[in-house]
């Protein structure tokens, strides 16, 4: 396959996964969309975190809703857990990397919260950690997943919700969570704003 080729395959392939996952993903995405602004209209805030790639969409996620999507708005309240080197290198250091957001949801975390906690394979055990003390604290977990939920989606609770991309590839899944941040925070707009 020659070089162009393979560009175009990356864009098909791109856009079919989307398309597989518009009407698994759409109910799902608005339910935790939902489920956020009742956080933040409540007070509460949303807490996100991921490793690599998917800490950079935590960030991008933060971003968004403390500064604004596409619409001027009041900031809303959200942390992401990956940006504070000298909190996660302090806690890798002296308790081991799969503590550095669970510490975070600890300290930072509280009854009626969110935490968005995205892992491509959902098998990452730092983001298994930080889920475990959601949990253990009262909050709610929206988990972004692929490659069929992995272990976060297996120990999800009544009230969490599994985003779960319907792709085994990871770049794929990658693009559907960046797609999946943004319809998020194109819907906490609409219920806040009431934004046509």
């Amino acid at each position: 396959m020659d070089l162009i080729s393979r560009i175009g395959q990356h864009f098909a392939d791109s856009a079919q996964t989307k398309l597989d996952a518009v009407e698994l993903l759409s109910p799902l995405i608005a339910q935790a969309a939902e489920t956020m602004v009742a956080s933040l209209v409540g007070n509460g805030k949303v807490l996100a975190c991921g490793n690599g790639g998917s800490a950079a969409d935590a960030q991008h996620f933060a971003a968004e809703l403390v500064g604004r999507f596409e619409v001027e708005r009041q900031g809303l309240a959200a942390i992401a857990l990956t940006t504070d080197t000298s909190i996660m290198t302090a806690v890798g250091n002296d308790y081991g990397y799969n503590t550095i957001f669970e510490r975070q949801v600890r300290a930072l975390g509280q009854s009626g919260d969110v935490l968005l906690a995205i892992s491509t394979s959902g098998n990452s055990p730092s983001i298994i950690e930080a889920i475990n003390a959601a949990h253990e604290n009262d909050l709610r977990v929206v988990a972004l997943t692929g490659k069929g939920g992995g272990k976060m989606g297996a120990m999800l609770r009544d009230g969490d919700i599994h985003l779960c991309v319907p792709s085994s590839r990871t770049a794929r899944i990658q693009e559907v969570h960046l797609l999946t941040i943004h319809c998020l925070c194109d819907a906490i707009d609409c219920l806040l704003l009431g934004v046509e």
